[in-house]
């Protein structure tokens, strides 16, 4: 299956009092589209003017909101690519690159996404998701505002991230590593 790409457009199609609106995707390499179904024969008066309004001008806001929706893509489209468009501002703690034994990281995703937090520690520090989860055990590893829980889950935003690897063998290449 080839992947496909959220155009921001949405098609909005009224047949007598009823509406029908989509959200148009297309496919990366040949164009062709595929419709998200947003409403479906609904009553032009049960639909909040403003919203109405928002859809058929195309509002790019309402459209990110809608294309990073992965529940309700999952279960329409059934597999969804990980998206990696999250911001990660890096801060070491307690001293310069050669002295640091701790880093702090604060996470933005663009809209909602599916990818679950261990997965994107794991690429921005270089560590498995069994490293990061002995690191959660041990209580090295800070999640605020979510806890410990959150570290299997879909990163949001704010999330804030607190490693503490003092005493870890490679505590140094992890900082040099995560830092670049």
């Amino acid at each position: 299956m080839r992947p496909y790409r959220c155009s921001e457009k949405f098609r909005v199609n009224a047949n007598g009092k009823r509406i029908d609106v989509w959200l148009i995707y297309r496919c990366v390499s040949c164009d062709n589209s595929w419709n998200f179904t947003i409403l479906e024969r609904q009553n032009r008066h049960d639909i909040e003017p403003a919203l109405l309004a928002a859809l058929e001008s195309n509002d790019p806001a309402l459209a990110r909101r809608f294309a990073f929706d992965a529940a309700a893509l999952r279960n329409r489209a059934g597999r969804l690519e990980e998206s990696s468009d999250v911001t990660v501002r890096k801060e070491l703690l307690d001293g310069e690159p050669g002295r640091a034994d701790a880093l702090a990281l604060e996470l933005r995703p663009e809209g909602t996404t599916p990818l679950r937090l261990d997965r994107l520690l794991a690429g921005e520090l270089g560590l498995s998701r069994s490293r990061l989860q002995a690191l959660d055990d041990r209580r090295r590893l800070t999640l605020e505002p979510d806890g410990a829980k959150a570290l299997r889950k879909p990163v949001r935003d704010g999330l804030a991230v607190r490693i503490d690897l003092a005493g870890e063998a490679d505590c140094r290449a992890i900082l040099l590593a995560a830092c670049r």
